[in-house]
């Protein structure tokens, strides 16, 4: 973009952090590593890795880390380094890695580029994997190491620094890919969705010395109060929302694999409360907890929303054996039995209770209050199940498109090549973006959908385009979606 400072690639921001809730058996203590790399030798030069780095790890600082701070590394000095962080992680740490430089993605895999990385061309991408660090054997490190929680933050651009005029790139994507199989205890956040670019600055007069995403996350990081997922969420729309003022789309995305909440400064750090060592700083405040009735046993039961054109249906799943069910909207209604099927529950020999429920179409949110007869003839519950029908539609839709996706494209032929894409217009509303590419891997199209409507969601307006025509000689067309909660599906190939 014009007169915008666009970070090349990514200031690759890497954090991990485990959290762990004061166990005995655990360390408690925070380590972080920041790797900030500026001056490339054989690639573009970045001009505010560096800094990010340095605010990033003065942050930490704050928030009670133990922070080893390096610039510009090398491949040797990377190494170096991380084999001085694994001697710092002890089990149950929490460990935040920070790297602001270039990455890059071959085949999925993201690596992140030391200052002496090679300057490849096509079919030299063996040469920079070997030369660079894999992201995903940091993370590998760090649970060997028993890292318990994991964050990892990529502050990256997506643009190729292999591209030379005159010369074809190394065959792979500038920025990283979005890591969508972490392990149980992993959070991951990236400033910026597939093939957007971050930006540096939003104008010449932005004189700030970090990136837009950079200085946003870390305001964020060190509100007190918030956790990872909250950090994340305001992130994303603050960040967004600068964009947009220059006319620039970079929409921050994160993936959670978080088991519970995480509070790196949280609303338990008191005011008042006399300075401690820095080693006590480690433990995380307590989580608050969950508002729940008395009575709710382990296994309460669950929900299961699904929409359809005359409005939900709502199965619930129960652990115990049951004699009846009943249920209301709310506190103050009438409870309503759910019947019976016509078949025997055979721990039970008695008629099995209808598991599920029917709701309107336009049912807004409440709380539904379930209850039931357990096989003793005790009465459990009620329970408080939360019924968002945005949200729960949304959850739905994404299940289904996963479930389905070597039927979200189909070819015909009927005066010349057809592509058919019925199957994402009918599921639009999961889908905050998709993209396809034609005869090409790599999906640089964007694909228009109407917009979602929660009246009659997967109905298909009627002046929607249901197919695209294509040149009669396309032999494949690949797709990617960009989900409703910020994450990334793979990249499906359909062929002809």
């Amino acid at each position: 973009m014009p007169n915008l400072s666009i970070r090349f690639l990514a200031s690759a921001g890497l954090a991990f952090a485990l959290t762990i809730f004061a166990a005995p058996a655990f360390a408690d203590k925070r380590v972080a590593l920041v790797i900030g790399n500026n001056d490339y030798r054989n690639v573009p030069k970045l001009q505010k890795a560096v800094n990010d780095a340095r605010t990033m790890g003065d942050a930490l600082r704050g928030l009670g880390f133990q922070v080893m701070v390096a610039e510009n590394q090398t491949r040797q000095g990377f190494s170096q380094t991380l084999q001085a962080f694994d001697a710092s992680v002890e089990k149950g740490d929490t460990a935040f890695f920070f790297f602001a430089g270039h990455g890059f993605e071959i085949r999925g895999q993201n690596y992140l580029l030391p200052t002496d990385v090679p300057a490849a061309s096509e079919g030299q991408e063996e040469l920079v994997r070997d030369a660079s660090m894999l992201a995903d054997r940091i993370v590998e490190r760090l649970q060997n190491k028993g890292a318990r929680t994991s964050i990892l933050v990529f502050d990256a651009c997506r643009n190729n620094p292999f591209e030379r005029a005159g010369t074809r790139a190394v065959a792979g994507g500038g920025g990283l890919a979005p890591m969508t199989t972490l392990p149980e205890g992993v959070f991951s956040i990236f400033s910026a969705g597939p093939r957007q670019t971050a930006l540096d600055r939003l104008s010449d007069q932005d004189a700030n010395p970090n990136s837009v995403f950079t200085r946003t996350f870390v305001k964020q990081l060190e509100t007190p109060g918030a956790n990872l997922v909250q950090v994340a969420q305001r992130t994303r729309r603050v960040v967004s929302e600068m964009a947009e003022t220059v006319r620039h789309k970079q929409v921050p995305v994160y993936f959670d694999q978080m088991v519970d909440d995480v509070f790196l400064n949280g609303a338990a750090a008191q005011a008042d409360a006399k300075p401690e060592p820095v080693q006590k700083l480690a433990a995380l405040p307590p989580v608050a907890p969950r508002t729940a009735p008395t009575n709710e046993a382990v296994n309460a039961p669950i929900a299961n929303f699904s929409r359809h054109n005359g409005g939900w249906s709502v199965t619930f799943s129960i652990a115990d054996p049951t004699l009846g069910i009943s249920w209301r909207m709310n506190d103050t209604a009438e409870f309503k039995e759910t019947g019976f099927l016509d078949t025997l529950d055979p721990r039970t020999r008695k008629r099995m209770p209808n598991p599920s429920i029917q709701l309107d179409a336009d049912a807004p949110a409440a709380t539904i209050q379930l209850r039931y007869v357990d096989a003793s003839g005790e009465l459990q519950g009620p329970f408080p199940i939360r019924f968002d029908p945005e949200a729960a539609l949304i959850r739905d839709q994404r299940k289904i498109l996963d479930m389905t996706a070597s039927s979200w494209l189909s070819f015909r032929d009927y005066n010349g090549l057809l592509v058919y894409y019925s199957q994402l217009l009918s599921f639009r509303c999961a889908i905050r973006e998709a993209r396809i590419g034609i005869d090409s891997a790599v999906p640089d199209k964007l694909l228009k959908l109407p917009p979602c409507d929660m009246k009659d969601p997967m109905s298909i307006p009627s002046q929607a385009q249901t197919y695209m025509k294509l040149p009669g000689t396309t032999k494949s067309v690949s797709v990617e979606l960009t989900f409703r909660d910020g994450s990334v599906s793979e990249i499906k190939s359909f062929r002809r």
